[in-house]
């Protein structure tokens, strides 16, 4: 259909798309989610919302400006305390938007209290930097074996984690060596004591991954793992490192820099090799393959043989084989039909007995209809006699009841002047007329003096 208006892009000059609104949306979301991944944000809470799903939805706000926020349930459960509007806290966050509304908004992934000072800041500062330099970049991040010969554990010989770590690789890989390279894991010495077991784990060269592990603990605490010259030295280490420092919600530059970052120590463990009965059932499935493969081929070059003896066979011998084969046939054909015949006489046996059940007995049937008649004529003679009789008794007593039968007995009926029945005689006053009623007849009377019971 043509139109009498231009085409956009004519009008414009150019042939640039046309977006809807649905793809601007989602492309403003992307640029940022890229631009702004996961960076920290501090203000004030407002407009706090607990939802019954679990999520917590409110707003981040400082003295100029405001951004919403939602925070997900599975996120919230680790936080561990319910915010309160006017509340300042340090969120972790990254921003989306909301396509539907083209509103954009923040996700919060961890919060905590403010007021943790210039470690925090020196934090931020070293992220900054070491990121704009490329270490925690992705592309740089060596891919880790897939079935270690040996696993390297650096932390702490008195640490909790040590016995996490060991006990999950006991129960996951029994079968793979563990070496530990003992470093102090918190205060002044431990970023040194970190960095030298790393080089010595480079330079000895007996494992193919490196665990650097701690158990949580607050921001001073995980300190020693967000030294500069302890992530230099990861990013140098020509071993993968997978770094299992602190809780789920903890995060060090040691994070950022290892090859992969593990939740808890225990998780470093089990990311760091297959376990064991995996391993196994992929040998026994590639045995089974095997073993498999070679039956068929087995059966597949006896068939052929088997096919090729059949080759074989003398004329004579075939032709006594067709012969077997046709009086089998012909076996089978007489059995047939005379299975077949036999189906068809019981079926007509059957039929016929159901049409003589189905014809009807005239006979039997007026019969029995001349007794069901005579039986119905006694019974309805004999019950409207005993009806009769009991109407007569109904009326007898009825009128031995009657006010009728009172007054034939001699009894009589006082109405007063309006015609009420005279109940008591303190009711009458002297003078006052009263019709007397009797069994038979009526009179007329004046009260001369009243006498009553009370």
């Amino acid at each position: 259909m043509n139109s009498v208006f231009p085409p956009i892009s004519q009008l414009s000059g150019t042939d640039e798309p046309v977006l809807t609104v649905t793809q601007l949306n989602r492309r403003v979301g992307q640029l940022l989610q890229a631009s702004f991944s996961r960076i920290w944000l501090k203000g004030e809470i407002s407009n706090f919302t607990q939802a019954a799903s679990g999520h917590w939805y409110f707003s981040i706000k400082d003295e100029h400006a405001a951004v919403r926020a939602v925070m997900f349930r599975g996120r919230a459960q680790t936080v561990g305390f319910v915010p309160k509007s006017g509340e300042r806290c340090e969120f972790r966050v990254t921003v989306t938007l909301y396509e539907p509304r083209g509103d954009y908004q923040v996700q919060v992934e961890a919060m905590r209290r403010a007021g943790l000072g210039d470690l925090h800041e020196a934090f931020l500062r070293l992220k900054q930097k070491l990121e704009a330099e490329g270490l925690f970049a992705q592309e740089r991040k060596r891919v880790l074996p897939r079935h270690p010969r040996r696993i390297g554990v650096i932390t702490s010989l008195a640490a909790a984690a040590l016995r996490d770590v060991l006990t999950a690789l006991r129960r996951r890989a029994p079968h793979v060596p563990v070496i530990i390279y003992p470093a102090a894991v918190q205060g002044a010495d431990a970023p040194a004591a970190l960095v030298q077991a790393l080089r010595t784990a480079g330079q000895r060269n007996e494992v193919d991954t490196l665990l650097l592990v701690r158990g949580g603990g607050s921001l001073e605490d995980l300190w020693s793992f967000n030294d500069e010259a302890l992530a230099r030295a990861i990013a140098e280490s020509p071993v993968p490192v997978i770094s299992g420092v602190g809780h789920e919600t903890d995060f060090t530059i040691a994070d950022f820099v290892a090859d992969l970052r593990a939740p808890t120590p225990t998780a470093a463990a089990e990311l760091c090799c297959q376990p064991r009965i995996e391993c196994l059932a992929a040998v026994n499935a590639a045995m089974a393959a095997l073993t498999l493969r070679q039956s068929r081929l087995i059966e597949t070059a006896s068939l052929r043989l088997d096919r090729a003896r059949a080759g074989l066979v003398s004329p004579r011998q075939r032709l006594v084989q067709q012969a077997q084969r046709m009086e089998a046939l012909q076996r089978r054909l007489g059995h047939a039909i005379a299975r077949r015949l036999e189906r068809h006489s019981n079926r007509l046996s059957m039929v016929s007995t159901r049409l003589d059940g189905c014809r009807p007995r005239l006979d039997e049937r007026r019969r029995a209809l001349f007794r069901l008649s005579q039986t119905l004529e006694r019974s309805t003679g004999a019950e409207l006699l005993r009806r009769r009789q009991r109407l007569a008794a109904l009326v007898q007593t009825l009128e031995a009841l009657g006010p009728r039968s009172v007054l034939e007995r001699g009894y009589a009926i006082a109405r007063d002047a309006s015609g009420k029945i005279v109940k008591n005689g303190l009711d009458l006053k002297v003078g006052e007329t009263l019709q007397i009623e009797f069994g038979r007849g009526s009179a007329q009377t004046r009260v001369l003096a009243a006498h009553g019971l009370l």
